[in-house]
């Protein structure tokens, strides 16, 4: 039986926009499991960034509780979910963030070192990590600004492992990229995943949503269906075509 990680109970999430209030998230009952490659998909405005954000921390409920484990996130003052994102969290996005300023190596530094002073082993972990990534020493050495977009994400990745976190979050990690460098990676994320990692992943594109195991469909701020891919296998035919009957019964 696979271990619960993360669960959330009646999530809901309401803003407020020109005086109107917009329920975005609507008590959301959701589980995610260890070692899960988790996809959210839906349309533009179906509210998966929102959930995404919420799952992870970076924004709080309006209503309902998520639990991490056996910890109740939801009730965390902004303070305490701060420490909570760096120990168990790792976020990989769409814009990379990677600082100007600071060389590829140091950008993955900083954020290992904010967890674990040790920085011999900070050191020796990112190495590893930038090697089962493709990222030679001679790149690891640049500033962002010199490396391509593909390296920018990869080294986005790492810096996202670099604390070895309980569950990756990644909001469109290959939106701002070309077809080949998309797909080096998911090819990243894959492998790590293939490795135990468990990931979280929203997404508008069916290639990048073929690697995830678990899909669920969010529709007007509820998940209005969900599909098991099991385990991704490349070139499997029988995966495309059950992905696409279910977004299609969705409304895809």
């Amino acid at each position: 039986m696979k271990e619960i990680l993360l669960k959330t109970e009646q999530l809901s999430k309401t803003f407020s926009s020109g005086g109107t209030l917009q329920h975005v998230l609507k008590n959301i009952d959701l589980k995610l499991y260890r070692g899960d490659f988790t996809v959210i998909m839906g349309a533009s405005g179906a509210g998966k960034s929102t959930l995404l954000y919420a799952l992870s921390g970076m924004d709080t409920p309006s209503l309902g509780t998520i639990t991490f484990q056996d910890q109740v996130i939801s009730d965390l003052n902004s303070d305490e979910l701060a420490v909570f994102r760096r120990r168990y969290c790792g976020f990989v996005f769409q814009q990379i963030y990677l600082l100007d300023g600071m060389s590829v190596m140091d950008n993955v530094l900083s954020a290992g070192l904010l967890v674990n002073k040790d920085k011999q082993a900070v050191v020796e972990r990112t190495k590893k990590l930038f090697e089962a990534v493709g990222i030679s020493t001679e790149t690891s050495r640049k500033f962002p600004t010199q490396i391509s977009g593909g390296e920018a994400q990869r080294v986005g990745i790492v810096r996202a492992l670099i604390n070895s976190p309980e569950i990756l979050f990644a909001d469109e990690p290959t939106g701002a990229l070309n077809s080949k460098t998309g797909l080096d990676v998911l090819d990243t994320l894959t492998k790590f995943n293939e490795q135990g990692q468990s990931v979280v992943m929203v997404t508008h594109d069916m290639r990048s949503a073929r690697r995830g195991n678990r899909i669920l469909y969010l529709k007007d701020g509820v998940i209005l269906g969900e599909c098991d891919l099991g385990k991704y296998v490349r070139g499997d035919k029988e995966r495309h075509e059950k992905l696409s009957d279910f977004l299609l019964k969705m409304g895809w």
